[in-house]
């Protein structure tokens, strides 16, 4: 066993041992393995203990590994900053784009997605923290964003998403998560049929799973930690 597979492992018992705790069903939350900056042969054997669904958050990057991965049937998902020059790659490439944060990007991602393939997956990413250097849409500005998200054809609009500022306060994280939550509730509250919570990563996700995550982006606990020489979305 490889330490890539070993440390899958370790994180389904981690993704397990919340979802107990939490009195939930483990096989309502996905775990998204975040593969940027690894090759595709370390995909690779993460593929081979069962791993599906992978995250990217470089645009030219993944678009190598997805040829290059094609033979695994993986399902793809873009989870960083979305560049409007970058959108047709995106929806091309991908099979959900957790990152909208703008209208512009929703209509782009919907006039480029091939109408020959399944419609893209989004999700609205909120900025709870309201740290001004991160991207995001205030929590009171989701409602207006996600009903003309939800008209745009070629898009299925699945939920939220958001990226806590770093607190090794347990308090203050669930406070967050709990607000992306709160939010996604009174959008289903008002027809809005919303089924995903992407939220949680490898420091924090017994929080987000606590708070009602259904899709952890895991990285460094399951391919370890690798420095980005550059590059952008």
């Amino acid at each position: 066993m490889t330490s890539i597979q070993s440390n899958l492992q370790a994180v389904r018992r981690r993704l397990a041992a919340a979802a107990a705790a939490a009195g939930r069903d483990p096989a309502g939350i996905v775990l998204l393995a975040v593969s940027k900056t690894w090759p595709a042969a370390s995909i690779r054997e993460a593929v081979a203990a069962g791993q599906h669904a992978y995250g990217e958050n470089y645009v030219q990057e993944a678009v190598h590994k997805i040829a290059e991965l094609q033979d695994c049937a993986l399902e793809w998902h873009f989870i960083g900053p979305l560049q409007s020059n970058k959108t047709r790659l995106a929806a091309l490439n991908f099979d959900w784009v957790h990152s909208v944060d703008r209208l512009r990007i929703a209509e782009r991602l919907s006039e480029q997605r091939p109408g020959s393939r399944a419609p893209l997956n989004v999700c609205i990413q909120v900025n709870v923290s309201g740290e001004q250097s991160k991207s995001g849409v205030a929590p009171g500005e989701v409602a207006e964003l996600a009903a003309r998200v939800r008209e745009l054809p070629r898009l299925r609009l699945r939920g939220l998403m958001a990226i806590p500022e770093p607190s090794r306060d347990a308090s203050v994280l669930r406070a967050r998560f709990a607000v992306l939550r709160a939010v996604r509730d009174e959008l289903n509250a008002s027809g809005m049929g919303m089924d995903t919570l992407s939220m949680g990563m490898s420091d924090d996700l017994e929080l987000a799973i606590a708070e009602g995550s259904t899709m952890i982006r895991v990285g460094s606990a399951i391919f370890g930690n690798r420095v980005r020489a550059g590059g952008a979305a």
